[in-house]
């Protein structure tokens, strides 16, 4: 597994209230969920990116009101269309 240095102020663990391995799941989690709203990785990714098990990353999902079911209204209207 690759790593990533990120720079954050000094005071932020105290600010946020969080130990350093509580940030950085948290920071994993919140870039997950977002590429998962932006449609750039699928629940499994985004569950392995967040080091979880895809029924907690869809719980995660569902509490910060992102749609677990992703569709395009495109493709949703060939799918109308080939039903009929």
């Amino acid at each position: 597994m690759s790593e990533l240095a990120v720079p954050f102020p000094e005071d932020i663990l105290k600010t946020v209230h969080r130990t350093a391995d509580e940030f950085a799941a948290d920071v994993r989690l919140a870039s997950a969920v977002e590429w998962y709203r932006r449609g750039l990785v699928s629940q499994g990714r985004g569950a392995a990116i967040a080091g979880l098990s895809r029924a907690d990353f869809i719980e995660a999902l569902s509490a910060r009101k992102v749609d677990v079911i992703q569709f395009d209204p495109a493709d949703l209207d060939e799918e109308l269309k080939s039903a009929r």
